[in-house]
């Protein structure tokens, strides 16, 4: 018995390709694409402008693996927390975000690139599900078809164009699982698919600096984000293991390298703990850090995770963070807490079964 090829994850180039391959014409092929990138179907059978003869043919042949959705849990902000299951009966997790309580509203979808992270943030719920394996290209891209296809489902109304923004910052350490990664951006940007702007792309990375350097070299217009949360060595190998391997100051020099190839702002993430990184010390140390860069902070009060000793700041110490760093220049903001009460909100993804 032959291994079926799998159609999810190829561009409308590689499914041309695979058609004419089993003596079919290309134009086939772009029939396929659609139906797959832009109308959500895994269906063979459901694609009624293919030949029936072919529909039978592709079925024992072909597979479009959209990950299987199990449940959702639905945050009073409206997010949506879904738990998806891959051919190999691993699971992940997807946050679905309304930009407006509108609606018709548009949605921004925070996608995992791993099962599991193996960078073990000691503030992360992710990390401490373990690290199972990298996800291939096409379970990143299925994320987004399986969510499209449920919130048209549940919602009773289906925009191929619903989903306008996409964040990389789920499960996982994306540079860890590059190739993939940029892979998977290449079919999101296709203006024949599912046709998402490289501007409304965001990869958020805990300090990866070959990645980094990588997406450097990339012609793409995507966001990068960086995970950095402590302004000296000693704190953020605390947190962050990776910045043992990659210190502040290698980490800068690439991020530096990086904005003057691209001229692309960089966002830094900044997870604020109360009595850990939120002292005026700490303000003056970042500061000094992110402002020579062409750069933003983006702060974000923790999310507290049962088990985890880290505690979230009071809102007035949040507020006068922010106003030193504002004073000192830097271009700042305080993301809105999404979804936490149903543990959608950052650091608080996993990948354990009984979730």
């Amino acid at each position: 018995m032959n291994e079926k090829t799998e159609l999810l994850g190829m561009n409308n180039d590689e499914i041309e390709e695979y058609l004419s391959s089993i003596g079919e014409p290309k134009y086939r092929g772009r029939q396929i694409y659609k139906w797959i990138y832009q109308k959500n179907i895994s269906s063979f059978y459901n694609m009624s402008d293919i030949p029936k003869n072919l529909r039978v043919k592709l079925d024992e042949n072909a597979n479009i693996s959209i990950p299987r959705f199990l449940k959702q849990r639905v945050s009073q902000d409206g997010t949506r927390k879904f738990l998806l299951e891959m051919i190999d009966k691993k699971r992940i997790e997807t946050v679905v975000i309304p930009q407006s309580l509108e609606k018709n509203t548009k949605y921004s979808l925070c996608i995992s690139t791993q099962v599991g992270c193996p960078i073990g943030c000691s503030f992360c719920a992710t990390g401490t599900s373990g690290f199972q394996r990298n996800l291939k290209s096409y379970e990143i891209v299925g994320q987004i078809l399986s969510s499209r296809r449920e919130l048209s489902k549940r919602l009773k109304n289906f925009n191929s164009e619903m989903i306008t923004n996409v964040v990389y910052m789920g499960m996982g350490e994306p540079f860890l699982n590059y190739d993939e990664v940029i892979k998977s951006i290449h079919l999101l940007i296709d203006y024949k698919g599912i046709n998402i702007g490289q501007r409304n792309i965001t990869i958020s990375t805990a300090g990866e600096v070959n990645g980094i350097n990588k997406l450097a070299k990339e012609a793409l217009q995507v966001t990068l984000a960086i995970s950095l949360h402590a302004s000296n060595n000693h704190l953020r190998n605390r947190l962050i293991p990776l910045n043992k391997k990659y210190p502040i100051e290698e980490l800068f020099k690439a991020v530096d390298n990086y904005i003057k190839k691209t001229n692309r702002r960089v966002t830094f993430e900044y997870i604020m703990l109360d009595e850990i990184n939120t002292s005026r010390t700490d303000a003056t140390n970042l500061i000094k850090l992110v402002k020579p860069l062409l750069a933003n902070v983006n702060l974000i009060p923790y999310n507290e995770i049962q088990g985890i000793e880290f505690k979230k700041p009071s809102e007035s110490k949040v507020a006068q963070f922010y106003e030193w760093l504002e004073k000192g220049g830097i271009n700042v903001v305080v993301r809105g807490e999404r979804g936490s009460d149903i543990e959608a909100a950052c650091g608080q993804l996993s990948s354990r079964k009984e979730r």
